[in-house]
């Protein structure tokens, strides 16, 4: 907790400078303003709301649960043509074709996850895990994640993720396909599956639990207040989940949510997304090396207003955070679970 060392990450293979004495020092750098409070429960000029007209002219239904359409601006196009051969290694390009679709949440725009009912998050469970089967039947990669926070990148206000399906497996799925491929092969059981084991019995770095999952700060967490959802069962992807699960998902996601708003009594910016075994051509293949799980990336890390940045050696040599995981999970553990408003 006083001194510096390095954690590894099995999941990365890297590792991550916890220099915990760090966050004592004066803080003279900027100062993030604080999320909007005062966001209109619908906007005619918002386009996600139900009844608005988005950039290309279409107009969104008057939706009274989740909405999903394509992306007005996608990063992946289906019909994407291959790229010409190259002529040397050191210069190559790849086919990289997809589709990418956006799901509103809930109708209101001021109604964020932690603030909903356990039956609309529920919905939203559900609208991930139809997503996920539908794109994944013929798309290798299909990847749920929300920016929540304008300080995370997002645009609107509205409730909102997005879900990019991609005809290739992206870096991130590669390195997690490899890593946990090579544990298995090792040790015989799936990484995140003996982990989530391991940290239900030590409990040091639990935030929140219930019987089907849990939630910890990762021993190898790089964000301040970094957390991962797992399930106790070993699931590979979450159209998998049943019934029991689904609901007691959406319980601790809410419970986490709260806990995170709690934390400096702001609406808790993050980027979200979901991990589990690819898809496409996958279906057919042997996946048991993987474990479903959720990553939540936070950057505040002393207020509402500052923020971590990843500059620097971390850009340049390695990972580096302020705080250890065990320091950053005893603060959440310890928040309530009633939301501050």
């Amino acid at each position: 907790a006083e001194h510096q060392h390095a954690r590894y990450n099995p999941l990365r293979d890297d590792w991550v400078l916890v220099s915990a004495h760090r966050v004592k020092r004066p803080w003279q750098g900027q100062l993030e303003k604080p999320p909007p409070e005062d966001v209109p429960r619908w906007d005619p000029n918002n386009p996600l709301c139900p009844g608005a007209t988005r950039a290309n002219g279409k107009v969104n239904p008057q939706y009274e649960g989740t909405f999903v359409f394509p992306n007005d601006f996608p990063a992946l196009q289906p019909d994407a043509p291959e790229p010409g051969d190259s002529d040397h290694p050191l210069f190559q390009a790849a086919a990289a074709r997809g589709m990418c679709k956006v799901m509103c949440f809930h109708p209101w725009s001021d109604l964020t996850l932690p603030l909903m009912s356990l039956a609309e998050i529920r919905a939203v469970i559900d609208a991930w895990a139809e997503l996920a089967a539908e794109l994944g039947a013929s798309y290798p990669w299909v990847q749920i994640f929300e920016n929540k926070g304008a300080m995370m990148g997002c645009s609107n206000p509205h409730p909102h993720c997005q879900v990019w399906a991609s005809s290739f497996l992206p870096n991130e799925a590669r390195l997690e396909d490899r890593t946990q491929r090579q544990h298995l092969s090792q040790h015989g059981v799936p990484m995140l599956l003996e982990y989530a084991e391991q940290e239900a019995r030590r409990k040091e770095r639990l935030v929140v639990e219930n019987a089907d999952w849990l939630v910890v700060v990762p021993y190898w967490a790089t964000w301040p207040y970094q957390t991962l959802l797992l399930p106790r069962r070993h699931v590979c992807r979450l159209q998998d989940l049943h019934d029991g699960e689904r609901d007691s998902l959406a319980s601790i996601m809410q419970r986490l949510l709260i806990k995170y708003d709690n934390l400096f009594e702001v609406s808790f910016p993050y980027s979200m997304g979901w991990h589990g075994a690819p898809t496409g051509p996958y279906l057919e293949e042997d996946c048991g090396h993987w474990q479903l799980h959720a990553h939540y990336y936070p950057p505040l890390l002393r207020s509402a207003t500052v923020r971590k940045f990843m500059v620097g050696y971390e850009m340049l040599a390695q990972a580096q955070r302020d705080l250890t995981p065990e320091q950053a999970a005893e603060r959440l553990r310890s928040l309530p679970e009633v939301h501050y408003k």
